[in-house]
C-alpha cells in the first residue's frame, strides 16, 4: 500500500521514471499499482477517445476509482471529445466502482442523447444498490423515450415514402410491440397488404408477452390459414400464449408438430415455454420428464421454474430432485434453499426445514429479503420484508388491522388471517 502510494505520488508529480523504478522493484504489483502507472504513461502522450475508453475499462472496483477519476479529470483538461461512447464508458466505470452519485450525475448529463448502453448501465447500477423504485422509474422513462424516438422515425419514413417498405414496416411493428404500444403495432399490421412471417411473429409474440394469449393464438391460426409458414419466433409466441391462458393440450400439440410438420427445430426458448406451461398447470411429473429428455442442457431458470411449481403444488419428491440439480449449477443459490424450505414447511416436515436452515448457515447462504411494490397515482411504493421505514406505515398498519377485523367478522379463521397479514407486512 505504501509503495502504491509512492508510485501514485510520483506519477502526479510527473516523475514517471522514478515511479517506473519503484514499480519494477515490486515483487507482486496489484491492480492499483498497474493502474497508477498506466494512467501516468497515458497522460504523457496525446490519447484519443479510443485510448481513454480502453483505459477506463480497467477501473472496475472501488480500489481503482481514484485512478479512474484522474483519467476523467485528464479528459476534461485536454478536451478529449466527450461524445456518447466516452460518456458511456465513464458512466460504466462509476457504476462498476459503486460511485452512485457520480454515475447518476453522468447519466443526467447525457440522458437526452442516451442509448441502450447508457440506460443499461444506470439501471443495472440502481438494481445493485437496491433502488427498486428508481429502476422502474428509469425503465418506464426509457420506454417512453424509445417510443418518442420511434414516432419520429415513423414520421420520417412516411415523409420519405418509405413506410410501405415491408422491412421498415416490420421494424416499426417490432419497435411498438417492445415499447408496449400494441394498439399502434396492430394498426400498422392491419394496414399491410401482404404481411410476411416476421410481421405475424412480432405481433403474436407481443400479444403473448403482454398477456393477450387468446388474441395471440387467433393471429397464429389466421397466419396458418393464409399459408404463411411459422418460424421459431412464431412458435415461441404461440407456446407462451398457451402457457398464459392454460391451454396445455393445445400447447403440447404445437410442441410436438413443430419439427415434424413445420421443420422448425426446437430451441431452449421453446423448451422453457413448455416447462413453464406444464408447471403452471401443476403437471410436475410431465415437466420433469421434458426437462430430463432435453437434448439441450437445461439452465437454472428452467429448474427454478419447476421448483417454484413444486412448492405451489406441494410436490416434495420432485422438489428435492430439482433443488439438487439447481445446487449442482449454483451451490450458493439462495432461491433454491428457500423454495425447498417452503416445500418442507408446507408438508409440515419441520425436521428437514431445520436441517436445511442449519445447512444454509454453514454454507453462509443468506436469504435475499423479499420485496414487493405497487404503483398508486404514478408513484411506485416499495415494501421490503421486516422494513418499517415507509412514510405511510401507520396508515398501512391501520388498514391491515381493519382488513383483519373484517375478515374475522366474515367467518375466516383468525389464525390464518393473522398469518397472512404478518407475511404481507
Amino acid at each position: 500500500m505504501i509503495r502504491n502510494g509512492l508510485i501514485d505520488m510520483y506519477v502526479k508529480c510527473g516523475s514517471l521514471e522514478t515511479a517506473r523504478e519503484l514499480f519494477d522493484c515490486m515483487g507482486n504489483p496489484d491492480v492499483v499499482s498497474w493502474s497508477s502507472l498506466i494512467v501516468g504513461l497515458a497522460m504523457e502522450t496525446a490519447p484519443d477517445d479510443i485510448t481513454v475508453r480502453s483505459l477506463l475499462c480497467g477501473f472496475t472496483d472501488p480500489f481503482t476509482l481514484s485512478q479512474g477519476k484522474q483519467v476523467h479529470s485528464y479528459i476534461i483538461k485536454t478536451g478529449v471529445n466527450l461524445h456518447l461512447p466516452v460518456c458511456n464508458t465513464l458512466l460504466t466505470m462509476y457504476a462498476n466502482c459503486s460511485e452512485y452519485k457520480d454515475a447518476y450525475k453522468m447519466f443526467k448529463n447525457i440522458q437526452a442523447n442516451a442509448d441502450l448502453v447508457s440506460w443499461n448501465a444506470i439501471i443495472t447500477m440502481c438494481l445493485h444498490h437496491h433502488q427498486v423504485a428508481e429502476v422502474f422509474s428509469l425503465f418506464r422513462t426509457m420506454l417512453l423515450f424509445d417510443l418518442e424516438m420511434g414516432h419520429q422515425i415513423y414520421c420520417c419514413a412516411v415523409k420519405n415514402g418509405l413506410d410501405f417498405d415491408i422491412m421498415i414496416r416490420n421494424g416499426l411493428i417490432d419497435m411498438y410491440v417492445k415499447c408496449g404500444s400494441l394498439e399502434t403495432a396492430r394498426e400498422l399490421f392491419d394496414c399491410m397488404g401482404n404481411p410476411d412471417v416476421v410481421s405475424w411473429s412480432s405481433l403474436i409474440v407481443g400479444y403473448a408477452q403482454f398477456g393477450y394469449g387468446e388474441e395471440a393464438l387467433n393471429l397464429f391460426s389466421r397466419m396458418k390459414n393464409q399459408g404463411i409458414k411459422p418460424n421459431q419466433v412464431t412458435f415461441v409466441g404461440a407456446l407462451t400464449a398457451c402457457s398464459h391462458v392454460g391451454l396445455v393440450e393445445e400447447g403440447m400439440k404445437l410442441f410436438e408438430i413443430m419439427e415434424r410438420e413445420h421443420d422448425v427445430v426446437r430451441t431452449r426458448e421453446h423448451f422453457s415455454c413448455v416447462i413453464d406451461m406444464l408447471a403452471r398447470a401443476g403437471r410436475i411429473q410431465d415437466a420433469e420428464v421434458i426437462i430430463n429428455q432435453m437434448v439441450i442442457e437445461p439452465d437454472i431458470v428452467m429448474w427454478k421454474t419447476l421448483l417454484a411449481a413444486c412448492k405451489n403444488h406441494g410436490n416434495i419428491e420432485v422438489g428435492k430432485r430439482v433443488a439438487k440439480n439447481i445446487l449442482k449449477i449454483d451451490p450458493s443459490n439462495s432461491a433454491a434453499h428457500v423454495l425447498l424450505c417452503g416445500i418442507y414447511a408446507s408438508a409440515a416436515d419441520w425436521k428437514d426445514v431445520a436441517t436445511l436452515r442449519s445447512l444454509m448457515r454453514e454454507k453462509g447462504v443468506n436469504k435475499i429479503p423479499g420485496q414487493s411494490w405497487i404503483e398508486v397515482k404514478d408513484r411506485i411504493h416499495v415494501f421490503s420484508a421486516e422494513d418499517g421505514l415507509h412514510p405511510e406505515r401507520e396508515k398501512i398498519f391501520l388498514m391491515l388491522e381493519e382488513l383483519w377485523l373484517q375478515s374475522v367478522d366474515a367467518g375466516y379463521s383468525s389464525s390464518l388471517v393473522i398469518e397472512y397479514a404478518g407475511e404481507s407486512t
